[in-house]
């Protein structure tokens, strides 16, 4: 086994339980990507079973804290039979559910989602491409699947220096499918939709939205980077008698329309429109419109820390003009899935949004992903998923 040696002082993280090593933190060692080494203090006591990446920032992503604990199919087999384990104690609205999600579950790099009897993963760090094929037998096997499609096609997969990757990696089928939230359903594309395919962590925000509408007697909603839709299902069902869905693609405003129907709701309901949303926000406050609800789900601004200063003036001014947007007690739901963006400084940039547009609101909620992507104590990186339910005073 390759030993990895750090620069003094540069243990604490890893004696906190935090995954990550980076480059500079290292002192001495190199292996092959995705390669098991062992990494130790500076005084040569052990720390951690990691995997190396040579061409990533982030050049060691612990597997385990336990000098006794070997990394083999089996680990992989125990740690996704214990993330599968914790989904089974959750009460998802739903027959598709993240099963495993990257370091929250000890496994750096993997996210796993399932669609009915169909899993969607995507290996997303160096280990994780090393381990892919027992990885893919320990899901079938744990999980019960009757396939697997690969969707390792995400742009940090080039900062581990591998390629993109896509395809059946065990069965194969249809790679649309259809599943079920709440009383609603979507149809997924497996192959060529966002991410997996869908955006299973705001299933339970969209359920809070359906139900803040039909308390609040909402009747105009405006959801902004609609995507295929799910937040204008959601005012929909919550009564909402007006829905327009705005974004830029329009494979996705078309699929966003079939679920209109599929879902049994009026089409006079609901209209789309594909547009830059700053811009047509902008329009829409010059033409005098006004909303009682307005959704911001924004792809993602800040990638990285590095990148926060300038998404904060994006995500600023487009808050600030759906605020101006919002009718006299409108509510918006906004939100950030920038990982460079923690809640606190969206808290704050909502809140510079709402100075220059001469609003203030009250918070109703504070948001975030469901349960079955989890957050824990030592990786608090991993809540990228914050956003805010405001009343408009």
């Amino acid at each position: 086994m390759k030993a990895i040696r750090l620069r003094e002082g540069k243990q604490r993280s890893l004696l906190r339980h935090h995954p990550w090593v980076f480059e500079s933190s290292v002192a001495r060692g190199r292996a092959d990507a995705g390669e098991t080494v062992r990494v130790e203090a500076a005084d040569g006591s052990f720390l951690a079973w990691a995997a190396y990446s040579p061409a990533s920032q982030i050049r060691l992503r612990a597997w385990s804290f336990d000098e006794a604990e070997r990394i083999d199919a089996a680990f992989f087999e125990r740690r996704i039979a214990r993330a599968i384990a914790l989904r089974g104690r959750l009460a998802v609205a739903s027959d598709s559910v993240r099963l495993v999600h990257g370091e929250a579950d000890g496994l750096p790099g993997l996210i796993v989602d399932r669609y009915g009897d169909t899993l969607v993963a995507q290996f997303l760090s160096a280990g994780a491409e090393r381990w892919k094929a027992a990885i893919a037998d320990a899901l079938m096997h744990t999980s019960g699947a009757a396939r697997l499609y690969e969707r390792s096609d995400a742009s940090v997969r080039g900062q581990e220096g591998l390629a993109p990757q896509a395809g059946w990696l065990r069965g194969d089928g249809a790679t649309e499918l259809t599943i079920r939230e709440h009383d609603w359903r979507f149809d997924v594309d497996i192959a060529h939709g966002h991410k997996t395919g869908f955006y299973l962590d705001q299933r339970d925000n969209r359920r809070h939205f359906a139900d803040m509408v039909r308390h609040l007697g909402v009747q105009r909603v405006l959801n902004c980077y609609c995507y295929t839709g799910g937040f204008s299902i959601a005012a929909l069902a919550g009564g909402a008698s007006q829905v327009l869905s705005v974004d830029s693609s329009g494979p996705a405003l078309a699929r966003a329309e079939a679920h209109v129907r599929a879902n049994g709701f009026a089409a006079e309901r609901h209209a789309t429109q594909d547009a830059d949303v700053n811009a047509m926000l902008r329009a829409q406050i010059d033409a005098g419109t006004r909303f009682d609800a307005i959704v911001l789900d924004p792809p993602k601004f800040a990638p990285t820390g590095a990148h926060a200063e300038r998404a904060a003036r994006a995500y600023k001014d487009i808050n600030r003009l759906a605020l101006k947007l919002l009718a006299p007690g409108g509510l918006l739901f906004t939100f950030s899935c920038s990982g460079g963006i923690g809640p606190e400084l969206f808290h704050k940039i909502v809140a510079g949004a709402g100075i220059d547009a001469g609003v203030d609101a009250a918070i109703l909620q504070r948001l975030e992903a469901g349960p079955d992507h989890p957050t824990t104590l030592f990786f608090p990186e991993g809540s990228y998923l914050k956003g805010l339910a405001l009343l408009k005073a």
